[in-house]
């Protein structure tokens, strides 16, 4: 019992540091404002696009069964998660001077944003493979991808990401901080908060590279591997079928750079501070999820006759109402 004690003692010893400095986006006041305005009209962008997708698919029935609009549904919830990981803090923090997060909340911020982040990359990886079963087997596409296979497909993602990120704040949460405790960044990530540990990380950042940055790149390379098939696939087909399944394939490409990319960038190389880190920050949490929504609607028709029932639906409810 008394070595317990002195063991937890020394470790709250080792680990002086309570909390976590956020130098945000900016040191300027005036600029902080307009930024604040601008994430603002951002964030209501990304709510109402995404909650607008989830309310699309989950109550048209016709869409629902459509594994494509499954993922969908799912990929623009977990955008919806994502965002509120990171941006109500970041809003927060605009209108005041001192930007601090507390260690646990820090450790929250990993732990969610990690979770969310790898999920989402393994759900945009079962939807290449989607993809690739709609174009090179369509008559037999919705026997493969049936309700229950997309349904543990989704379960494995979520899974998938629970592992990672537990794994993260697990390697983080061993290291003692008695020292510096500011983060060059507007959120807490694990390359930032490492490099502020009172030992030597090298080992530890070796196990991040391989968790994070592997994990990005492979499924980057298998993306881009299921989209060279799908391509060459095409060259086979029909011209308008092909012009449509092009569409769909440019799109997801899009929404897969824009997240793989600032991923591979960030945590596939030693933990150092670039000036272009910040931005590719803010494209992961802000950017891609507000496209999102826009890049998947904009042209597909399906989703915007679902849309425009959704809409009618509401108003002749209204109608009833008021009556």
């Amino acid at each position: 019992m008394s070595l317990g004690i002195l063991d937890l003692m020394r470790k709250e010893n080792d680990s002086k540091v309570t909390e976590f400095v956020l130098l945000g986006l900016s040191s300027s006041w005036e600029l902080q404002l307009f930024l604040f305005l601008i994430f603002v009209l951002l964030y209501m962008v990304i709510v109402l696009g995404n909650v607008l997708i989830m309310l699309t698919v989950w109550t048209d029935a016709y869409l629902l069964q459509l594994p494509m609009y499954f993922f969908l549904g799912h990929l623009s919830f977990l955008d919806l998660c994502l965002s509120c990981v990171t941006v109500p803090k970041m809003l927060g923090d605009f209108l005041q001077e001192g930007k601090v997060i507390s260690f646990s909340g820090c450790l929250a911020q990993i732990y969610f944003l990690h979770f969310l982040g790898a999920s989402e990359m393994l759900l945009l990886t079962v939807m290449a493979y989607d993809r690739y079963v709609a174009i090179g087997n369509p008559l037999h596409y919705l026997t493969v991808m049936n309700h229950q296979l997309c349904v543990q497909l989704v379960f494995a993602c979520w899974c998938g990401g629970f592992i990672h990120s537990i794994t993260q704040v697990t390697l983080v949460i061993q290291l003692p901080f008695c020292g510096p405790n500011e983060l060059d960044n507007f959120y807490c990530d694990v390359p930032q908060v490492i490099k502020l540990a009172c030992v030597d990380t090298y080992v530890i950042e070796v196990l991040m590279v391989s968790n994070s940055g592997l994990l990005s790149l492979i499924c980057f390379l298998v993306l881009l591997f299921s989209y060279a098939v799908i391509l060459i696939t095409l060259r086979t087909r029909f011209r308008q079928g092909q012009s449509k399944a092009l569409s769909t394939c440019a799109s997801h490409l899009t929404v897969v750079s824009l997240i793989f990319v600032p991923c591979v960038f960030i945590y596939l190389r030693p933990f150092c501070s670039f000036s272009v880190d910040k931005v590719f920050s803010v494209f992961y949490t802000v950017i891609t999820p507000m496209l999102n929504p826009l890049i998947y609607t904009l042209r597909n028709a399906d989703v915007k006759t679902a849309m425009k029932k959704l809409r009618k639906k509401h108003v002749t409810s209204c109608c009833h109402v008021k009556e």
